[in-house]
């Protein structure tokens, strides 16, 4: 009959198992649930301090109700030709939908261009239809494809928000399904073990339907913002940081089981010595994540908190649900190949053997090669963009809203469909205006009258009047976004006017500059952020700063490669403001992961047989586990790509290659042969060498 001691000993991690299930059942279904709470309208993620910001709190005084425009194109249905004489036609059609669902108001009457050849009519849509906006397109769609001879298309912000739902559909179920699939083939071909990958899997799902339930739960209330982008990131940062911690455990496990031969001795030694560096690499990146409060962006701010609570509940998965099942399943979760008792634990893979003899024989050598090839592609770093997506650039393949806004620039000045918006006191009106006007850029300028539509008497709320201004290029453009820092420029001038210019061009020019002024505020904060964390665990001040400057070296190495990568690969002539913040944020954070667990392994290591044989035995020992997290970390990043967005596509490609540079160059050669080469120096002020464990330094050969 078993003792007391042997009942509790099976009843903790039976109970651990019992609650992550009863988690899984009950939470798991909010994977799927974070759409309900998302929100996808651009407006709300804009620099909250900024005069566009502004611009838009006013605006809401100048409407009995907010709207989303949507605007609707007419061409001749054979090419080019006029379709001008169909005006009347196109108005009267037009008029016919203003009973569809979810319209605000009357549309406008269709204009024509001034080559005749195209018509245009703005129906305003109400802005909270979410996921029913691309049903509420297909009445005014049908209409408008009364008109005889012609080709009908819809463009302006609902089009576009329109096809942002769609690409984000289905975003919960794709990405994950991809993600998962992607690991369990890593996993299997790794570690060719059936049991153990879905373990895992397991445990990675888990974290997420917990962290998904608690993040529906802020949003629902308030407390945190989500779009399809943050909803994306959190599932890849879960299920990718939970693989990584829980593949460090399970190679610290299959040790222990050969060094101990009994479960709970092995699961006990594991998690003590697996611990803090799992819990120090999370804690790299939930508070670099948090950082990201510091930014006035609001999409980045969201991120923050989101990304930290994905962090937090990964960790909690892999130090409590992974143990329990480990230590109820023993050798059998490595089934087929269980571990035997016999052998070195410490032996490793014979290809990091002969790693870690190249570093040990050429330390100088391998590290002046890898430092020069990263400085190299580093160069390349300023070359890269930042300075947003152009509109037919920001879907990754072919969207009708692209289609129809590039139609509308032919026809129509740049700007049309995406004026720019000042808000003035009525009083100053015709300076305003005047100054509007003479601004080198602005095609027209005219009051907002009754309605919402420009001309007429101009509507006066609270002493200030609207003016749409419509600028002569395309309103993603570099030249529009000069003329809207001339046109500031101009408008404050007019004395007693208190005037602000916000709209479309307004809001990207304010988001571009707001960008770049975070990244000087939280690149900063994040690095000190992590080096406080590696000087507490490794107890050093010189290894924590050699760590630090090589992470981030690998993150304007990975730049200079995008900035070849994107215009000459893919395409891309720009990437958006924040792409270069969230790759230095997840490469950073997450390549202080590794060498984390790499150095932390050294540590213990060199205090058993000094810091020559403790990099070696611990760079052989973890060589394994940490590129097997590395490549499963990028594999799962890389899944982002399946959501045709060039946001998310130009994240998923710096933070995978950024990845995996780091794993198999950054800590598998510089910092091991760094390391190596500088000697117990590297940890001062601190002394890794038990008196009756002196340093075997002395002999070793170096490469000179």
């Amino acid at each position: 009959m078993p003792t007391p001691t042997r009942r509790t000993r099976w009843l903790v991690p039976v109970v651990l198992l019992l609650v992550w299930l009863g988690i899984g059942a009950t939470l798991g279904p909010y994977a799927g649930k974070l759409g309900e709470v998302a929100t996808n309208d651009q407006a709300a993620f804009l620099p909250r301090s900024a005069e566009s910001t502004a611009v838009i709190d006013a605006q809401k005084d100048f409407k009995e109700q907010e709207t989303l425009p949507v605007i609707v194109l007419w061409t001749a249905a054979d090419g080019d030709g006029p379709v001008a004489d169909r005006r009347a036609a196109a108005t009267r059609a037009i008029a016919g939908a203003a009973s569809g669902p979810g319209i605000v108001g009357r549309p406008s009457p269709a204009v024509p261009s001034r080559d005749g050849e195209a018509l245009q009519a703005v129906v305003q849509l109400r802005p909270d239809l979410g996921e029913q906006l691309p049903d509420a397109l297909e009445p005014i769609r049908a209409a408008a494809e009364k008109v005889p001879g012609t080709r009908v298309a819809l463009a302006g912000p609902a089009a576009s928000q329109a096809d942002l739902s769609d690409a984000f559909s289905g975003i919960d179920g794709l990405l994950l399904g991809v993600a998962l699939i992607t690991v369990l083939v890593i996993l299997l071909l790794v570690y060719r073990s059936v049991l153990l990958p879905l373990v895992i899997i397991l445990g990675a799902v888990f974290a997420l339907g917990l962290a998904c339930a608690v993040v529906y739960a802020l949003a629902d209330h308030g407390v945190v913002r989500v779009d399809g982008q943050v909803q994306g990131i959190l599932s890849i940062l879960v299920i990718g940081a939970a693989t990584d911690y829980a593949l460090l455990l399970t190679a610290r496990f299959r040790e222990e089981l050969a060094r101990h031969g009994h479960r709970f001795p092995a699961a006990r030694a594991a998690l003590r010595a697996s611990w803090s560096a799992i819990t120090a690499s999370a804690a790299t990146v939930a508070l670099g994540l948090l950082a990201l409060l510091l930014s006035d962006l609001t999409n980045n701010r969201a991120l923050g908190p989101v990304g930290a609570i994905g962090i937090v509940c990964a960790v909690l998965s892999a130090l409590t649900f992974l143990p329990a099942v480990l230590v109820l399943l023993g050798r059998a979760a490595y089934w087929p190949a269980r571990p035997a008792r016999s052998g070195d634990p410490e032996a490793g893979h014979p290809v990091w053997h002969r790693v870690a003899a190249l570093v040990d024989r050429a330390p100088r050598r391998i590290w002046a090669v890898c430092l020069a090839a990263l400085i190299a592609c580093a160069a390349f770093a300023p070359g890269l963009s930042s300075k947003g997506v152009p509109l037919d650039e920001i879907f990754v393949n072919d969207a009708p809203s692209v289609a129809a806004q590039q139609t509308l620039a032919r026809h129509y000045p740049g700007g049309s469909g995406n004026p720019t918006v000042v808000i003035a006191g009525a009083d100053e009106l015709d300076g305003v205006l005047k100054a509007a006007r003479d601004t080198d850029g602005v095609a027209s300028a005219d009051p907002v009258g009754e309605g919402g539509r420009p001309g007429g008497k101009p509507q006066v709320v609270d002493g200030r009047v609207r003016i749409d201004a419509t600028l002569e290029d395309a309103a993603d453009s570099d030249a529009a976004k000069d003329t809207v820092a001339r046109l500031r420029t101009a408008v404050h001038a007019v004395p007693g006017a208190d005037a602000l210019v916000g709209g479309y061009t307004a809001q990207q020019y304010d988001t571009q500059r707001t960008a770049a002024h975070d990244r000087t505020v939280i690149v900063p904060v994040v690095l000190g952020i992590i080096l406080v964390i590696l000087i507490a665990l490794l107890r050093s001040l010189a290894m924590p700063v050699l760590l630090v400057a090589t992470v981030a070296l690998n993150y304007l190495a990975t730049l200079g490669v995008a900035a070849l990568v994107f215009p000459h690969l893919f395409g891309f002539g720009g990437t958006d403001a924040s792409v270069p913040l969230y790759g230095f944020v997840f490469l950073v954070a997450l390549g202080v992961d590794y060498n984390i667990f790499l150095m932390s392994r050294v540590r213990q290591e060199s205090l058993r047989h000094g810091v020559r044989q403790g990099m070696l035995r611990g760079l052989t020992a973890t060589g394994g586990v940490i590129t097997s997290a590395g490549v499963v970390l990028a594999a799962t990043f890389a899944a982002l790509s399946v959501i045709p967005l060039a946001f998310l596509v130009q994240i998923a490609f710096i933070v995978a290659f950024g990845v995996l540079l780091d794993t198999l160059v950054v800590r598998s050669l510089l910092v091991p042969a760094l390391t190596r080469d500088i000697g117990v120096r590297a940890w001062w002020p601190g002394r890794l060498s038990r008196p009756d464990a002196p340093s075997r330094d002395s002999g070793a050969p170096r490469s000179r």
